[in-house]
């Protein structure tokens, strides 16, 4: 995260890259307002560019590397 990203929700399963339909794991909030979402790859690709245009990015890409077994400790 960067800047003064103002608090928002996490990413869910619902929520969709706007340029391929993946699953999202990279927010960019514009300067203008609103926010585009994206999948790691083009989150990736994007990233610097919005950044250089004064995106806030919330980036969490790091789910990605959390092993199942955690996942199912959490739910019981």
């Amino acid at each position: 995260m960067t800047g003064a990203l103002a608090p928002t929700k996490p990413l869910t399963v619902a929520d969709r890259c706007d340029r391929c339909g993946a699953q999202a794991y990279v927010r960019a909030v514009l300067v203008g307002g609103g926010d585009l979402l994206f999948c790691a790859h083009h989150g990736r690709k994007y990233g610097e560019a919005l950044r250089s245009n004064g995106a806030d990015i919330q980036d969490e890409t790091d789910r990605l590397t959390e092993s199942p077994a955690s996942a199912r400790d959490d739910e019981r």
